[in-house]
């Protein structure tokens, strides 16, 4: 596998670091004789992928994060106070109430630490992008606002092809809901079920990576055991899955980005997840996160995405019915 040599150092500073906050902690193992992740684990949280302004340095303190997540919370209440009465035909009708939604209410605390940001570099909590990387991210939403007459020019989410935003990963980060992974581990391989859009990433443990032409949905995953973490190599990305839309992230990685993941189990209930980007085409350096993964309780139930897809025909119709109007109107 190549690594970069930024990519090993982040990987070697977050496996240190969660080695030494676990020192009374001894990991399970598996029956085949490696660190046990298994299980279901959520990484619901208020704190997003980049560092809000009004938030200057990545760890805060409970004061801090008792502010943010009520002036949070407060936020998702608001989207249920609907006016009384008849609402006047031909408006918005608005999107989801908050009931559907579930991002979490919480501030992401990482082996205890309190953090704002996802990102841990660059120190700013901000994407490093290129000034061309971030034009072509601004003419995406340009097309996702006005392009409805094409299904092929609307988000892989709302085509139920991987979920929103880059909650399959990698990057694996939480969106406004559905942010739960069931890990499955056998001789040789690691299997992540993504709850939303039902994605299963296989990881191949010492393995060799595909086919420079072989860009499967998620990127090609092979990893190998470093002590007690496992590190995943993901490249071969799809060049379809280059814009990474939600409503929580928004993501650009061309197709030739090198992802590098770190889990490391801290205790019965946290895997403390690490990610280092290498991509030059859109960055001006390497940036890195890390996160908390916590056990949760019960199971995955299948997303079934395309079964209660109703939107993808509902915009469809809509623009074939914007066009009818229009041509009936052009008769007159």
């Amino acid at each position: 596998m190549n690594f970069s040599i930024s990519s090993l150092v982040a990987c070697a500073t977050l496996a240190i670091a969660g080695a030494a906050q676990a020192d009374d902690y001894s990991v399970p193992k598996t029956s085949f004789g490696v660190p046990d992740l298994q299980g279901t684990w959520t990484s619901a949280t208020i704190t997003a992928l980049q560092r809000p302004p009004e938030i200057e340095n990545l760890v805060i303190d409970e004061a801090e994060a008792r502010v943010w997540e009520d002036r949070f919370n407060g936020f998702f209440d608001s989207i249920d106070d609907v006016p009384d009465g008849e609402l006047e035909a031909g408006g918005d009708v608005g999107g989801y109430n908050s009931f559907w939604l579930d991002p979490g209410t919480r501030a992401m605390r990482v082996r205890g630490e309190i953090r704002s940001s996802i990102l841990i570099s660059p120190e700013n909590g901000k994407l490093p992008y290129r000034l061309g990387a971030r034009a072509k991210l601004f003419a995406f939403f340009g097309r996702v606002g006005s392009a409805f007459d094409d299904p092929e020019l609307r988000p892989l989410g709302e085509r139920c092809i991987v979920g929103f935003g880059s909650t399959s990963g990698p990057p694996m980060l939480p969106v406004v809901y559905n942010n739960n992974y069931q890990i499955v581990q056998s001789p040789g391989y690691v299997m992540i079920l993504v709850e939303m859009n039902h994605d299963a990433r296989v990881i191949r443990i010492d393995g060799e990576h595909l086919p420079d032409h072989m860009r499967p949905w998620m990127g090609d995953s092979i990893g190998h055991w470093a002590d007690d973490t496992l590190v995943v190599e993901t490249s071969n990305f799809h060049p379809g899955q280059s814009f990474r839309a939600g409503i929580k992230q928004q993501l650009y990685l061309t197709k030739d980005a090198v992802v590098t993941e770190t889990f490391t189990r801290v205790s019965p209930t946290e895997i403390v997840y690490g990610f280092t980007v290498d991509d030059p085409g859109a960055y001006s350096e390497t940036w890195s996160g890390e996160l908390s993964l916590r056990a949760s309780e019960g199971q995955i139930y299948e997303y079934a995405c395309h079964e209660g897809n109703y939107a993808m025909p509902g915009i469809l119709a809509g623009a074939r019915r914007e066009e009818a109007e229009a041509a009936a109107g052009g008769e007159e």
